[in-house]
Parts: structure tokens; sequence; C-alpha cells
């Protein structure tokens, strides 16, 4: 069953990089009529592509390392291991991006790409939803490190095991949502592109 929801009004409180919207809304409810009019601020993210590097013949996968300002308060500082990402530009598809991504940030050239899931980050207050993907490469002479200057990108490139990178999953070394959906779907489906990758290829 589809409910209906109303738009009030509709604001933009901020615009520069990002974007900062208000709406006003009202919509059904369970238990029937409408909720009165309220206001929810959205950041407006949109579309994000995120890939998880991944070696079938040698089991292992490429992380990187780089400062994120949103961690700046974490305990452990604002380092993150995470998979590698950006934002989809004009023209461009989803894997197209994923392909990009992995070059720029990891060096790494994906040869077959695999859809993981595409999920919402925080819907209770931003728009941004994740395309995710897990990307067949070969690791050999991978690493060192990688972005582009002109984006402030210090990045820093990791191969490791697989098993290693599920324990750090375990352990909490990894906190970006990504990064944690990406590997414990690898743990669970490594069998299909391990089986794959000996043809070079994730069907």
């Amino acid at each position: 069953m589809k409910y209906q929801w109303k738009l009030d009004k509709h604001l933009t409180l901020f615009e520069k990089y990002f974007k900062l919207d208000e709406y006003s809304i009202t919509h059904e409810l369970f238990g029937g009529g409408f909720s009165p009019v309220f206001t929810r601020e959205i950041f407006e993210r949109g579309i994000v592509v995120a890939v998880l590097p991944y070696d079938p013949r040698r089991d292992k996968v490429v992380l990187i390392e780089q400062f994120r300002a949103g961690a700046i308060d974490d305990r452990d500082g604002p380092w993150l291991i995470e998979c590698v990402a950006g934002v989809i530009e004009a023209g461009e598809s989803e894997e197209q991006v994923a392909l990009r991504e992995s070059h720029e940030e990891a060096g790494c050239v994906i040869s077959e790409l695999e859809a993981i899931s595409r999920y919402y980050v925080s819907p209770g207050g931003t728009t941004e939803h994740c395309s995710l993907f897990c990307g067949i490469v070969d690791s050999e002479g991978v690493g060192g490190i990688h972005g582009l200057p002109h984006e402030h990108e210090d990045i820093r490139v990791l191969v490791i095991d697989s098993t290693e990178a599920f324990a750090w999953v375990r352990e909490g070394k990894i906190r970006s949502s990504a990064t944690i959906i990406a590997l414990q779907w690898l743990e669970l489906n490594a069998a299909r592109p391990r089986r794959s990758g000996t043809d070079a290829a994730v069907n």
C-alpha cells in the first residue's frame, strides 16, 4: 500500500558546495488521516558511488585511508579506513564513477563490477544514498599515496588479506558504513567473485 504525503513549503537555507533545504510536509498516518504540517531540514547530497576493489586470485582487498572532517571528534582520530568512493559528475553513470574513483584514489584498474546494494545513508536528515559495488582487480603493485591535490586529497592505499579486513570490521577498526557493508557482503559471497576471478570476471 502506498501512503500519501504533501509538500506545503520548500526553502533553500544554504547553498555552496553542499546544500541545505527546509521542507514543510504533511503525510498520511498509519491509523488514518494526516499529520499536522511539520518541518525538516535536509542536507541535499544525492548519489554517492562506493566500490570495494577485490583481488580474488590473491584473496586481498584494496582499502584507502584518509582524513575525514566529519570524524574530527572521533576518539581514534579523523583518519578513516574506507572503500573507494566519489560523487557522480555530469554525464557519468554509477559504473563510470566506480572505475574513475578506483583509479584516482587507489591506482586500481577494475576489470569487472558487481552491484552490492543501493541504500540511504541517513534518511532522517539527508538525501544521500550510496550505490555500492565490488570491483575485481589485480592488486599486484597496488599501493602508495594517491588522490587529487586540487581536491585536497591525501590518500594512503592499503592492500590486505580479506580475512584481516573482516576482522577489522568485527574489532571496530573500520567505522565507515559503506566499507562495513561491502566487507560483510564479501565475507558472505566471497566464493562467487573468487570463483569468477579465475576467469577475471564477475557474473
